[in-house]
């Protein structure tokens, strides 16, 4: 049988597939991961500040604590900084506020949103600014060096608040903690077979988000979605097809063994019941080398979250 887990550089075991947080409505939060997610059998759950979600869905985990279907111990939570605090007098308060936010003791993984800094917000004057600074969608960058930010993210590791951290590459150069993970959008029209070597050479492990591609955007609005409007759906990719029905599953469970088949974990996210099941079933198979190549073929070098593309006040081109 596959290995259902990866392990980081911290030592610590990270599940394969897990349940991204990514638009689960606060308002649902909870019974979603209660009674969705963790009765499926999830044990990793991907959230962020960003997300707006992280104390309804500590509270499903919780009662499913209290309940007796899981031990804290078998779950694994990631969670995220957000741009306004990479300053180091801001990064251990936000990861106390967002520790305190989950109510579960600590954090599995701690890592930064996006590698770059935008001006600090109070929280408690303005909560979950995400990227804009106003009204008008203004967006201030800050002068924050990612150095900086990784030492503040370690004394995250010192004060017992997040078990493992992640980022990359130079910070190999003077981290006291090992990196541990690196979450990159990842699909088959998005591959970046160097960056994804580049981590697993160096034990990182490399967790995928938006594994379908064009379909997690195309119901944003306009600005985030305008990209994958025209974009044929990878559940539709003729080659997917011919896989999903060789191997009698889904386009959807194609895309996520054609992950982590390669070791890459899975986050997806889903409201229906039979697919949630669908979607942690995806180690059960085993795809031959030519046809994981020939799904990595289809690579156009498609990147759909790009705040060089959708921030058009003040475009940051953090993949250029």
């Amino acid at each position: 049988m596959s290995k259902s887990t990866v392990t980081l550089a911290s030592g610590k075991e990270m599940p394969l597939v897990g349940f991204g947080l990514w638009k689960v409505p606060k308002e649902t939060a909870a019974d979603t991961v209660y009674n969705q997610a963790i009765k499926s059998g999830y044990r990793l759950f991907d959230g962020a500040y960003d997300y707006r979600n992280e104390k309804e869905a500590g509270e499903g985990i919780r009662r499913a604590i209290a309940d007796g279907l899981v031990t804290r111990e078998e779950i694994f939570i990631t969670t995220k900084l957000w741009n306004k605090y990479h300053r180091r007098g801001h990064v251990l308060d936000m990861a106390r506020r967002q520790n305190e936010s989950w109510g579960l003791g600590y954090i599995d993984l701690f890592f930064m949103h996006f590698p770059c800094a935008l001006k600090y917000i109070d929280p408690a004057v303005r909560q979950y600014p995400a990227w804009w600074m106003d009204d008008a969608g203004t967006v201030q960058t800050d002068k924050v060096p990612i150095r900086k930010t990784w030492e503040a993210m370690e004394e995250v590791v010192d004060n017992g608040i997040g078990r493992s951290i992640g980022l990359i590459y130079d910070i190999f150069t003077y981290a006291r903690h090992p990196l541990s993970s690196l979450q990159i959008e990842h699909h088959p029209y998005l591959v970046q077979p160097e960056l994804v070597k580049v981590a697993q050479e160096n034990r990182i492990a490399v967790t995928a988000y938006s594994s379908f591609g064009p379909q997690s955007f195309v119901e944003l609005p306009a600005q985030f979605s305008a990209k994958a409007k025209d974009i044929q759906l990878l559940f539709d990719a003729e080659y997917v097809q011919v896989i999903a029905k060789k191997y009698n599953v889904t386009p959807a469970q194609v895309l996520l063994r054609w992950a982590t088949q390669r070791n890459v974990a899975v986050i997806p996210k889903s409201n229906n019941q039979a697919r949630l099941a669908e979607n942690l079933d995806v180690l059960g198979f085993d795809m031959t080398s030519e046809e994981i190549d020939s799904i990595s073929a289809l690579d156009k070098g498609l990147r759909f979250n790009n705040p060089g593309y959708y921030l058009s006040n003040h475009p940051i081109r953090i993949f250029a």
